[in-house]
């Protein structure tokens, strides 16, 4: 008998928009294809770069479109984040919060103490996206990096899609200090190793496969992280776009969809 794709990993990290949904609509197939991946004794992560939302509307939003979610099945750029503050900072430190409630409450159960104002407490940035976010948020932020206060930037896209087209996203504020810097931020998200690194610790998997339809985030970060990926056509990037890369950067597997996994 040949063994099926699935058979090889123990864990699926998966990305989520263009991969298992496109806005409000699942992937045709993809509740199926995870359903039975986890029929399977697949462990399950559903790894995202945004961080402006908790893991709770993640997995509502999941469910109301036909899978099956649980809250620790979520892991975002923002928990991440914090965790790289706790493994770098003490207890109760006070870090300046430049994103949503959602980030500030991921440093908060991190144990440590999220601000929004610099004082001679802050020792570190942690910068997430808020469409709130103005010119005041970013001096503040410059203020205590200029100071050398640790920075941490959940994601490093430069651009977010809406309905509306591209528009700026967390990259492009992490640009914008650091123009304003000249300090290099350290990056959570995708295409840095830290979010798979810890979805996959999360799971205790040994073989995780890397799912995702952009390959400047989620292929790459599996390169960067010497995970093996699969590169589903139902979002961004194309195979003729995956084939002219370097073939140390491609991803291991590319599929229309992930129907692959299903092994028919």
């Amino acid at each position: 008998m040949t063994e099926t794709l699935l058979a090889r990993y123990d864990a699926l990290l998966l990305d989520l928009d263009g991969t298992v949904y496109r806005g409000r609509e699942p992937v045709p197939g993809a509740a199926d294809a995870v359903a039975f991946a986890r029929s399977q004794g697949v462990g399950i992560r559903y790894v995202t770069n945004n961080a402006s939302r908790a893991p709770q509307p993640v997995v509502d939003h999941l469910v109301e479109i036909g899978f099956q979610a649980a809250l620790d099945e979520v892991s975002t750029s923002a928990q991440a984040a914090a965790a790289m503050l706790a493994e770098r900072l003490p207890a109760d430190t006070a870090v300046l919060v430049l994103g949503t409630e959602a980030l500030a409450d991921e440093v908060r159960t991190v144990g440590l103490r999220p601000v929004r104002e610099v004082t001679d407490e802050v020792a570190a940035v942690v910068q997430g996206l808020s469409h709130d976010m103005g010119w005041r948020e970013l001096a503040e932020a410059c203020v205590a990096i200029r100071r050398g206060a640790l920075w941490v930037a959940c994601n490093a896209d430069v651009t977010l899609p809406t309905e509306r087209g591209l528009l700026p996203g967390c990259g492009a504020f992490v640009a914008a200090l650091k123009a304003a810097t000249d300090r290099e931020p350290l990056i959570a998200g995708k295409p840095a190793t830290p979010l798979l690194e810890q979805a996959a610790k999360s799971l205790g998997a040994e073989r995780p496969l890397v799912v995702g339809d952009r390959l400047d985030t989620d292929i790459a970060g599996a390169v960067n992280a010497g995970m093996d990926s699969l590169l589903v056509l139902t979002g961004v990037s194309t195979e003729a776009e995956a084939l002219a890369l370097p073939a140390d950067r491609r991803p291991t597997y590319i599929a229309a969809d992930l129907s692959v996994l299903l092994g028919q």
